[in-house]
């Protein structure tokens, strides 16, 4: 054995110590290492034995055997049973593999020019690489069957939703537990949840059964109120062919009515099943690129009205809301559309009779039927509008002012 690898020997049960140390200093979950003399021994010795494994399979460029992995899995299944957190699991794999790599670094710095030769350390890393990820897979199975015995089969899904937006690898393997595909793209889907009445139905049972019924990865991301937030949905989209041009990539982007039914489906179900209205916004990505459609899609739910469940009900896309988009980041832009709307107050029922009127593209006799009133009354009440505000509601300039008025009001940002 060269000198590099006999000084990784050397210093292997000094490097697991340190990394038990670590283990309990920077990660709170591990804390108990400090109290938990059995629990300490038993994770110096898994450091000890990845160490000695290392040093004895890597000069010679050998595998991790079906054994090796599967005391690795072992290890992840005994974590996961005793409750560690994905993101736990994720910042142990990082630091496990941070100190490692120094550990190399280390030996190698102690023995240039007496004997380490670049050829050994070109071995160490030609094996580090390929059985590393090996492990790490081993160490993710195992942590997942431990999931699939402790947590019910929605918790499971609400995990596999959160790592897939932190883009965490062991979506894979939460995925297959589950018996989804993850799919090259998807639709990443906000539904706001306003604040609820104490006596309304419980929200679990309602994901439950959407979680089995649409068979994609759902999660509730709690408000800043006790009963409000956010149900974030990651529904599978078709591969597209690339388009023939940028522009055309462009213009299939905006398209208005570009929502698949199915999400469509998901958003009226959970609207209908929560009896109340909520507010949907969607983001297309593809899923490497989730986190950043999870920011839009949720930008766009809290621009976009809330809405009861009918059977006109879809998430809104950019192209529904661009406008209120631009007016939240223009604050006396917003302030100005809000002193118009409070010249609304005085009514009758403005506001609701605007947002008909422009939802049925100012059709006067099916927003009467739509509102269930006489065309003479719906003319009096555009009257009372221009009346109140100097502004035409069927203007160009009428439409392009009161729409965002209607928007902002009904979405909840001036409540």
């Amino acid at each position: 054995m060269g000198s590099f690898f006999a000084e990784l020997a050397r210093q292997a049960s000094a490097n697991a110590r340190r990394e038990v140390e670590a283990y309990a200093r920077e990660i709170a979950e591990f804390g108990f290492l400090d109290t938990n003399s059995r629990a300490r021994a038993e994770t110096l010795e898994y450091s000890l034995w990845l160490r000695r494994r290392t040093v004895e399979l890597s000069p010679d460029n050998c595998e991790l055997s079906d054994d090796d992995l599967g005391y690795i899995a072992a290890i992840g299944e005994s974590r996961a049973a005793a409750g560690m957190s994905l993101d736990a699991r994720q910042r142990v794999l990082r630091l496990h593999t941070s100190l490692m790599l120094r550990e190399i670094n280390e030996a190698t710095d102690a023995h240039r020019g007496v004997g380490a030769g670049v050829g050994e350390l070109m071995r160490m890393m030609h094996w580090f690489a390929p059985q590393g990820e090996r492990g790490i897979r081993a160490y993710s199975q195992g942590f997942v069957t431990a999931l699939r015995h402790r947590l019910p089969y929605v918790e499971q899904a609400a995990l596999l939703a959160r790592s897939l937006l932190k883009g965490d690898p062991i979506s894979a393997e939460l995925a297959s537990a589950l018996g989804m595909e993850l799919p090259e793209r998807c639709a990443v889907t906000v539904i706001r949840v306003p604040d609820r009445p104490a006596g309304d139905r419980d929200l679990e049972s309602e994901i439950e059964a959407l979680v089995k019924a649409h068979n994609a990865p759902i999660t509730w991301w709690p408000g800043k109120g006790s009963r409000s937030g956010e149900l974030i949905a990651l529904i599978p989209l078709p591969p597209v062919a690339p388009p023939a041009s940028q522009e055309s990539d462009t213009a299939e982007a905006v398209q208005p009515h570009s929502v698949p039914d199915h999400v469509s489906d998901l958003v009226r179900d959970f609207v209908q099943s929560l009896g109340r209205p909520c507010a949907a916004g969607i983001a297309t990505s593809a899923l490497s690129e989730v986190a950043d459609a999870l920011d839009l899609a949720r930008r766009i739910s809290r621009a976009a009205p809330l809405r009861r469940a009918s059977a006109r009900l879809r998430p809104h896309t950019v192209s529904d809301v661009f406008v209120e988009l631009a007016v939240a980041d223009e604050p006396f832009v917003d302030a100005w559309l809000h002193a118009v709307g409070r010249s609304l107050r005085p009514g009758p029922d403005l506001v609701v009779t605007l947002d008909a009127y422009y939802r049925h593209d100012m059709h006067r006799g099916v927003t009467a039927t739509a509102l269930n009133i006489h065309p003479r009354t719906l003319d009096y009440r555009l009257r009372r509008v221009r009346e109140l505000t100097g502004i035409d509601p069927g203007s160009t300039r009428g439409v392009r002012i009161f729409s965002s008025v209607v928007t902002r009001r009904l979405s909840e940002a001036w409540h």
